[in-house]
C-alpha cells in the first residue's frame, strides 16, 4: 500500500504535500469566512470560488503547453513559492487590519493563476520521481493525503478563527509551504526518471489536442470524469440541501456527511494504492456503482442510513479519479504528459463549478432527491455508454453467460459477421508478433 514511498524523491514530495495541503484547505476555510464577514454575502463567497477556478478554465491548456516544455522541478519551486507568498501577503493585511474583499479576490485569482502551472507539473512530476511501475501507487497516495488534509486542514482552521482570528489560518498557510519547497529542494536529481522535454514551436496546444482525440483509451475516460465531475460531484449543494431542507437537521449534519465522505474517499484512496494497477474495468465499475449509489441514497429515508451510505460514494468517486488519472498518465508520451493532464485537470475540476448553476437550479426547482437522482443518473448512463464504447474499440462486446447459477456480463471478442471468426484489422491480417488487433490493446480489452 505504501510502497512508492521507499523512493527518497518522493517521499520528501509527500511530506512536504501533507503540511502544504493542511495549510491550503485552512486557507479554504479561512478565505470563505473572511468573505462572509467583510460582506454579509453568499454570493461573494461564491466570486471568490469562482476566480480561483477560473484561470484553470481560461488558461489551463496553455499551462500544460509550458508544462511540457519546462523542467519540473524548477517549475513547483516558483509555484510553490508565489502561492505561499499569496498566503503570507493575506496574513500580513488580515493581521494588520487592512483586509478588504478586493485584497482576497485578487489573492484567489493569483493563487489560481499559479495553480495554471501548479495542477500539470505535480501530476507529471509523480511520473518523474517514481518510474511507471510505482505509478498509480503514488497517484493513491497522492490523494489519500489530499482527503487527510481535507480531514484535519477544516477543524484546525475552525479552531483558529474562532481563537485568534483568521489572519493565523493564513499564515500557516504561507508557511506550510516552506515544507514542499525544502522537499523539492532535497531531492537527488540523479535518481529523477529523465522526461525530454517538448521543444518551443508553434502549434503545440492544438498538437496534443490532436494526440488526445487520437487515443480512444485518453479521451473516453477525460469524458468520463468530465461527466461525473460536473455533474455527478456537486455535493455542497446537495448535502446543504438534505441537511436543511430535507432532513431539517442544520449545520451538524452537513458537517457530519463530508466528514463521512473524507473517509470514504481515503479509504478508496488506500485501496487503490494497494490494488497496483489501473484497469479501465475498474474505471467503469466504480463510475457505474458510484452513479448508482447517488440515485439509492437520494431516496434515503433516515439521516443515519443517507449519512452512512455517503462512505461508498466517497470510496467510488475517489476510486474514479485516481483511475482515470492514472490511465491517462500511464497511456501517454512523456513529451505530451503535461498538455494531456492539464486537459484532464481542466475537465475534472472545472466542471464542477460549470455545473452548479445547473444542479443547484434542478434542485430548487424539484428538490433536493431529484436533484440528487439527476446527478447520479447522468453519472451512471455516462459510465455505462462510455464502457460500451471502449469495449468496442478495444474489438469486445458483451456477452451474457451464468456462472455458478448466476448472470454474469462479459466481454468477449466480436466475431466476423460471416465466417464467425473474431475481427481482425484490416483484411485479416496480423501484427509481427502473430496476435490479432484486439490482443495488441491490453488496456483496451479491460474494458
Amino acid at each position: 500500500m505504501f510502497s512508492s514511498l521507499r523512493v527518497r524523491n518522493y517521499r520528501l514530495f509527500f511530506l512536504g504535500q501533507v503540511v502544504s495541503n493542511t495549510g491550503t484547505w485552512m486557507q479554504r476555510i479561512a478565505q470563505d469566512w473572511l468573505v462572509l464577514s467583510l460582506t454579509g454575502s453568499s454570493t461573494a463567497v461564491g466570486v471568490t470560488t469562482a476566480l480561483q477556478f477560473l484561470p484553470m478554465l481560461l488558461f489551463g491548456l496553455y499551462g500544460g503547453v509550458l508544462v511540457d516544455r519546462l523542467p519540473k522541478r524548477p517549475t513547483l519551486l516558483v509555484t510553490q513559492s508565489a502561492m505561499g507568498a499569496t498566503g503570507l501577503l493575506l496574513a500580513f493585511l488580515t493581521l494588520s487590519g487592512h483586509v478588504q474583499v478586493w485584497h482576497v479576490y485578487v489573492a484567489a485569482f493569483a493563487v489560481g493563476l499559479a495553480t495554471v502551472l501548479d495542477n500539470p507539473a505535480r501530476q507529471s512530476f509523480v511520473s518523474e520521481m517514481v518510474g511507471p511501475g510505482q505509478l498509480q501507487n503514488a497517484v493513491s497516495l497522492n490523494s489519500a493525503n489530499f482527503q487527510s488534509a481535507r480531514l484535519v486542514g477544516p477543524a484546525v482552521a475552525g479552531l483558529l478563527i474562532t481563537g485568534v482570528g483568521t489572519g493565523w489560518a493564513f499564515l500557516f498557510n504561507g508557511l506550510s509551504f516552506l515544507a514542499p519547497i525544502a522537499g523539492l529542494l532535497l531531492m537527488r536529481a540523479r535518481e529523477l526518471h529523465v522526461v525530454d522535454r517538448a521543444p518551443r514551436g508553434k502549434g503545440q496546444l492544438r498538437e496534443g489536442l490532436r494526440y488526445v482525440a487520437g487515443h480512444p483509451e485518453l479521451i473516453w475516460p477525460i469524458v468520463l470524469v468530465g461527466f461525473i465531475g460536473t455533474f455527478g460531484f456537486n455535493f455542497p449543494v446537495w448535502l446543504s440541501a438534505y441537511a436543511d431542507d430535507v432532513l431539517h437537521a442544520g449545520a451538524g449534519a452537513y458537517s457530519l456527511f463530508n466528514t463521512l465522505m473524507a473517509l470514504g474517499s481515503l479509504t478508496g484512496a488506500l485501496l487503490a494504492a494497494r490494488r497496483g494497477t489501473a484497469r479501465l474495468r475498474v474505471l467503469i465499475a466504480a463510475a457505474a456503482l458510484f452513479g448508482a449509489l447517488e440515485v439509492v441514497t437520494s431516496g434515503a429515508p433516515s439521516l443515519w442510513l443517507f449519512a452512512l451510505l455517503m462512505v461508498p460514494i466517497g470510496i467510488c468517486g475517489l476510486t474514479v479519479n485516481v483511475t482515470a488519472n492514472t490511465t491517462v498518465q500511464m497511456g501517454t508520451d512523456p513529451a505530451m504528459r503535461g498538455r494531456v493532464m492539464a486537459l484532464f485537470m481542466m475537465v475534472f475540476m472545472g466542471g464542477t463549478p460549470l455545473g452548479a448553476p445547473v444542479v443547484g437550479w434542478i434542485t430548487d426547482v424539484y428538490g433536493a432527491r431529484v436533484g440528487f437522482a439527476a446527478g447520479g443518473l447522468v453519472s451512471l448512463a455516462a459510465a455505462v455508454t462510455i464502457g460500451l464504447l471502449l469495449a468496442r474499440s478495444g474489438g469486445l462486446r458483451p456477452a451474457l453467460a451464468w456462472h455458478q447459477g448466476r448472470p454474469r456480463v462479459r466481454f468477449v471478442p466480436r466475431e466476423h459477421p460471416e465466417s464467425g471468426a473474431p475481427e481482425q484489422d484490416g483484411e485479416g491480417k496480423q501484427d509481427r508478433e502473430g496476435k490479432p488487433d484486439h490482443e495488441r490493446q491490453p488496456d483496451m480489452t479491460t474494458a
